[in-house]
């Protein structure tokens, strides 16, 4: 299953205009209601902590290794004499990753579907920025709005779960996968005729045999889309046929 480094800002020292919190904890907010669709859409992450820095970040998980992309979430400020007037969305990518700029143009797309100035979400392609820069996998740096804007800090401070849902969706468009709302998890067990049952990447017979459920077996089920459950068994998470699944 997909393998997603989350970094949510780690800038404590960049205040929002409204007074309500930094950069650090509003980014940190969003990586909070993201979670639920990851769960529900069968992707793995790793997520770096408030004491971190992008730095030690991009060192984690490059440590690690394995992942299929780097998602870093940031807000933007104006700078020095023209302060509160900028708006607007930037999807960062490296000028020479293809899946970078690919993900970047999906996220714009979605996010342009929530922000109240679509005009004014784009991409761009730097070498500036580490989080871009530096990660093994395919990386973006999202900068969500303006913390230094009145009306952009309102907007993310109100838009959480909006914003969550439209980067979700962009995740899953870029691996290939359904969009499946969250769901409060289930207690599932593995009820075939005495047959294992396949837990596939992909919802399909297509997909790939992840592990092998054996009748009986005790599964947690995080979400349901035509016919088939997001199931989490023995440290693996992919697709099972959800009419040999009993909840």
């Amino acid at each position: 299953m997909p393998k997603l480094y989350l970094s949510p800002s780690t800038q404590d020292w960049n205040p929002y205009v409204t007074g309500t919190g930094s950069e650090e904890y509003h980014m940190n907010l969003l990586a909070d209601a993201l979670e639920p669709y990851l769960v529900s859409n069968a992707i793995t992450w790793v997520r770096n902590s408030p004491d971190m820095t992008a730095a030690s970040s991009i060192r984690q998980a490059n440590s690690i290794g394995g992942f299929d992309f780097y998602l870093a979430l940031h807000s933007n400020a104006s700078g020095a004499g023209s302060e509160g007037t900028n708006r607007g969305i930037i999807a960062f990518y490296y000028p020479t990753s293809a899946n970078g700029q690919r993900a970047a143009e999906i996220f714009a797309a979605r996010l342009r579907e929530v922000y109240p100035l679509p005009d004014l979400v784009r991409t761009q392609s730097t070498t500036a920025l580490g989080e871009v820069r530096q990660p093994q996998a395919p990386a973006n740096l999202i900068e969500i709005g303006y913390h230094d804007n009145y009306a952009d800090a309102r907007w993310i401070e109100s838009s959480n779960e909006q914003i969550a849902r439209a980067l979700a969706r962009g995740l899953t468009e870029y691996f290939d996968l359904p969009f499946i709302e969250p769901q409060p998890d289930q207690f599932g067990v593995v009820s075939t005729s005495g047959t294992a049952l396949r837990l596939r990447d992909y919802p399909g017979t297509q997909g790939a045999v992840l592990a092998m459920m054996p009748n009986g077996a005790n599964v947690t089920v995080h979400g349901a889309w035509e016919g088939w459950y997001v199931v989490h068994y023995n440290g693996a998470v992919g697709y099972a046929a959800q009419a040999y699944i009993a909840v």
